[in-house]
């Protein structure tokens, strides 16, 4: 039964809209406007310094809160969630969807009491390489807590749904992220990176070592390759500098920094020979997803959570030396084209932003009507 309701919605937990960072940005941008367009009154929490400084992105409030990350680093996170909480308690919203769990359940004794909390569980954080010891206990716990302090809980994998469910005796909705079969293709993008069609790898990645950059690095080092190896991702990170410092010799390697425009980062992925997804954590990762809507052919780290999403369509690696045969041998025939093809047929029946907005927007109805019986 199709049930027509308008809700007061928060999404909160991000840095904001329009994307500029990452897979949780990019889940708002979609789902903040989809639901807009379904009815509902949206508001998304965006840091003060984000880029964009309007009140409003089609249909969408925009609130911006203080976020002394930028000062204060990690610490900074905790500041902002803190920010947008205490404003949250001024809006009388019916659901407030988080993000992640990271930073915000900490102050989980302080939500709102009336609004439907609903968290998107992301994927396990405690196993990121970039933490240490210290830093992963505390991420268990918060794992603890955001089960503890929310009503309703999303997976973006069935894996992380399963381990939730088994962990915790949770019912736990799965809902993976969307993704666009994108069709604008412009080989006159590639100008500013001095590379061909079907000349170069790639890699778009956050510079974090869970990502396996400096192993796909590595392999390309070794290799006999005359082709170029694109890097995008933003490298002014402590470990982005140093696996900048580490391959600036090579000459077929250019560090290109961050882009965020998606209609060039499309056509890198469309036009490069084979692309590099070096995820090893968390769920269904949206860059996966948008590599596999823009054609490319993908060689993917040997992980579970890549697997259930690719299965046979795409290449695998787990060592340097996995990606120096890879990008020696691997040509783009007859099979190559079909594991393409079927990576389109995926993006088609299961990760369609549409579809993926009516599951949020089911869900987070029968949530609340849940709530209020």
């Amino acid at each position: 039964m199709h049930i027509v309701m308008k809700l007061k919605i928060a999404i909160a937990g991000c840095r904001g809209i329009p994307n500029y960072y990452g897979g949780f940005e990019q889940l708002a941008e979609y789902l903040s406007v989809g639901l807009v367009n379904k009815g509902h009154d949206v508001t998304v929490y965006n840091s003060h310094n984000h880029p964009y400084q309007a009140n409003d992105f089609f249909g969408v409030h925009i609130v911006h809160c203080y976020d002394p990350e930028y000062k204060m680093g990690t610490a900074g996170q905790f500041i902002y969630d803190w920010n947008c909480i205490q404003d949250c308690h001024k809006k009388n919203f019916d659901v407030i969807l988080f993000l992640g769990y990271t930073s915000n359940t900490v102050w989980g004794n302080f939500f709102p009491k009336k609004p439907v909390v609903i968290t998107n569980m992301d994927g396990l954080e405690w196993k990121r390489g970039k933490y240490n010891s210290l830093t992963k206990q505390f991420l268990k716990c918060a794992e603890k807590w955001a089960i503890k302090y929310s009503h309703y809980y999303i997976a973006d994998s069935f894996l992380i749904k399963n381990y939730l469910q088994k962990k915790y005796g949770i019912s736990c909705k799965y809902i993976p992220y969307g993704s666009e079969i994108s069709q604008l293709d412009d080989e006159s993008l590639l100008a500013p990176y001095h590379v061909s069609t079907k000349e170069y790898f790639l890699l778009m990645a956050r510079m974090e070592p869970e990502n396996n950059i400096e192993t796909i690095l590595d392999g390309f080092y070794k290799s006999s390759s005359k082709k170029k190896f694109v890097v995008v991702g933003d490298t002014t990170n402590s470990f982005g500098q140093k696996i900048e410092r580490k391959f600036k010799e090579d000459e077929r390697i250019l560090f290109a920094g961050a882009v965020y425009d998606k209609t060039i980062t499309h056509n890198l992925k469309y036009y490069s020979h084979l692309y590099f997804h070096g995820h090893s954590v968390g769920g269904t990762n949206p860059s996966l997803l948008e590599a596999m809507g823009s054609g490319a052919l993908i060689a993917a780290h040997q992980n579970e959570f890549n697997h259930s999403v690719l299965e046979k369509d795409a290449y695998y690696f787990q060592t340097a030396n996995d990606v120096e045969r890879l990008v020696e041998t691997v040509n783009r025939n007859e099979k190559e084209r079909e594991m393409v093809r079927n990576n389109f047929l995926k993006i088609e029946s299961k990760f369609k932003w549409p579809y993926i907005i009516d599951q949020y927007n089911s869900f987070i109805i029968e949530c609340y009507t849940l709530s209020r019986k």
